[in-house]
């Protein structure tokens, strides 16, 4: 057997056992959102329902649980991911821009802080942060974790904005100065959209850390009605059962969002990588 054949064979088959081994359960949990009651609990496993239905989506639509509707959560959820996205985004690119384009004291020191922030596991942190916006009497509102999850996105949104800003030719924004353009001009003109995948790339990241966490939402929240999404899944686990089927129609509501928010900024992927190059 040819040596190229055999190792190309072996890079694909391993390529679409991992794809299988990361889309199955996506599938198996939209699968199961569709599946009446029956035979989700079926003892033999169906992959595909036998006779959809949608009456997991109308309960979880519909106020079916608590006393708050699914809208609101998904009201609150929607505008922590979009204003993380967006304070995140901006004070990353801001100090990635300090730190490829300037040197400073302790710059290097200030990098190194930057990695060793993102080892720390979250958990360890609920009782210091909980203590520090308890003390910015911002306990109990959507703003206060606002402010902890652009704490958590920033760390890697600033290491990944610098690789991207470093790669902008400096000859660029001279050109740019020569032809008469300040600062401001020449920082929205041509490094912005050169570094604009990236800004995609970080504010992917920022509104999935936004729109997924739970663990400091449910301690810094006490009011129901400024609950997100992540919490609204705990109503459906009980102590005399889960309800699997509404767990996965708002699980597949949860995922929908992320998916069109991704598409949305990819098509923006493209087109930022060489806008910034065009004079004019």
């Amino acid at each position: 057997m040819n040596p190229s054949f055999f190792r190309r064979f072996s890079l694909n088959a391993a390529g679409v056992i991992v794809f299988i081994g990361a889309v199955f359960p996506v599938l198996w949990m939209v699968s199961t959102a569709f599946k009446p009651n029956d035979e989700i609990f079926s003892v033999t496993p169906h992959p595909v329902p036998f006779h959809p239905t949608v009456e997991h989506f109308d309960f979880v639509l519909n106020g079916g649980i608590a006393d708050v509707s699914f809208w609101t959560y998904l009201r609150n959820s929607v505008l922590l991911a979009i204003v993380t996205v967006l304070i995140s985004g901006f004070l990353a690119l801001l100090a990635a821009t300090a730190v490829a384009r300037y040197r400073f004291r302790f710059r290097t020191t200030f990098l190194i802080m930057l990695l060793v922030v993102q080892m720390v596991p979250a958990e360890a942190l609920v009782i210091p942060l909980f203590l520090d916006v308890k003390h910015l009497g911002m306990i109990d509102s959507l703003a206060g974790l606002i402010v902890v999850y652009v704490g958590f996105a920033l760390p890697f949104s600033i290491w990944m904005l610098r690789g991207f800003v470093a790669a902008v030719p400096k000859e660029l924004e001279e050109a740019a100065a020569i032809d008469g353009a300040g600062s401001i001009r020449t920082f929205f003109s041509v490094l912005l959209p050169l570094v604009a995948p990236g800004l995609v790339a970080t504010s992917i990241f920022s509104f999935i850390t936004a729109w997924n966490e739970f663990i400091f939402a449910y301690t810094f929240l006490d009011d129901q009605t400024k609950y997100t999404l992540p919490i609204m899944l705990q109503y459906f686990f009980g102590r005399s059962g889960n309800e699997w089927g509404s767990i996965m129609a708002a699980s597949t509501l949860l995922t929908l969002p992320v998916i069109a928010f991704f598409l949305f900024v990819q098509r923006r992927m493209v087109s930022g990588l060489t806008s910034g190059a065009v004079k004019g």
